[in-house]
């Protein structure tokens, strides 16, 4: 076996964490895979893994061994689709991660005008809306919608996105319309579950930023679906723009309490692994999403 094969090898146990699923993943036995690594060993003179009965561990030599293994396979691939590049247009598969609502409200009408410009690059999108380990889930391109923590991944800012409060003619003709901040505790609001901030609503009272305090009948951990409650009626909702624009267009929403929200603005982000933004594929996909963003989402 090619010595970058055993090298993969080695990086995927690290990423899935037992033998048997990188077996698994590439059509070999468990102990296949484990005599790959104890090969990779044994020409590098030092153990790269602890085996225990439950885990595989990294040695201190593994760490170290890891870092340098990631970005040799990184260069291989960029180096490999440079070369093949020159034969004609950028081609092979891109592997993308989003979250729900940006994914259906912003990312679907995009990739249409992409993949019309370059046909032979092939898209492999994946839509969640918990954390995922880009490095573990191998994603080339993770896209996210708020603030990030530090990262070792290279970020793109694609543009950023702001937050409405709104709810449909249905609910207004019924519970009446909030005038002022502190109107809010009166109201059923629509709350996005699993981040406790976000039963504050930041306003402005009397030029001073308050948190306002809410709180309502529904809690969801999808805010898409929380666009379509709040449609339906069932109370106010605050989301990102991107969500309700559509809605508000068509009067299906009511934009509430503009003059004195806090529209709160967050980056929108683009995440790579350090080294495949020269991979021809992913650097074109790239630059399209920075020349349509700002257009788009305006």
């Amino acid at each position: 076996m090619h010595p970058a094969n055993d090298i993969a090898t080695f990086v995927r146990v690290v990423d899935l964490g037992t033998f048997a699923a990188v077996a698994d993943e590439v059509g070999l036995t468990a102990s296949g895979v484990s005599r790959t690594i104890s090969r990779l060993e044994d020409r590098l003179g030092v153990k790269l893994l602890h085996r225990t009965t439950r885990r595989l561990v990294l040695t201190q030599e593994g760490e170290t061994y890891l870092l340098r293994a990631r970005n040799i396979l990184t260069e291989i691939d960029a180096a490999e689709a440079e070369v093949t590049a020159g034969r004609g247009r950028p081609r092979g598969l891109i592997r993308i991660n989003t979250g729900t609502a940006f994914g259906k409200h912003r990312l679907v009408r995009l990739l249409p005008d992409f993949q019309a410009q370059y046909p032979e690059v092939a898209i492999d999108l994946s839509v969640t809306d918990r954390r995922i380990d880009p490095v573990a889930d191998q994603i080339d391109v993770t896209i996210r919608v708020g603030t990030l923590e530090d990262s070792a991944l290279i970020a793109h800012p694609l543009g950023e996105v702001r937050r409405i409060i709104a709810a449909s003619p249905k609910y207004l003709a019924q519970h009446g319309v909030p005038r002022s901040p502190s109107d809010l505790k009166n109201h059923n609001c629509l709350l996005l579950s699993g981040f406790a901030r976000q039963a504050n609503w930041p306003m402005f009272d009397n030029g001073r930023r308050v948190l306002m305090p809410v709180k309502g009948t529904v809690s969801c951990d999808s805010a898409d679906l929380l666009l379509d409650l709040a449609i339906a009626g069932m109370g106010i909702v605050r989301l990102g723009d991107f969500l309700g624009e559509a809605a508000l267009a068509d009067g299906r929403l009511v934009a509430l309490l503009s003059a004195c929200h806090d529209e709160d603005a967050s980056p929108i982000t683009a995440l790579m692994l350090p080294g495949r933004q020269n991979i021809p594929r992913i650097r074109v996909f790239m630059d399209f999403l920075k020349a349509q963003m700002p257009a788009r989402l305006g």
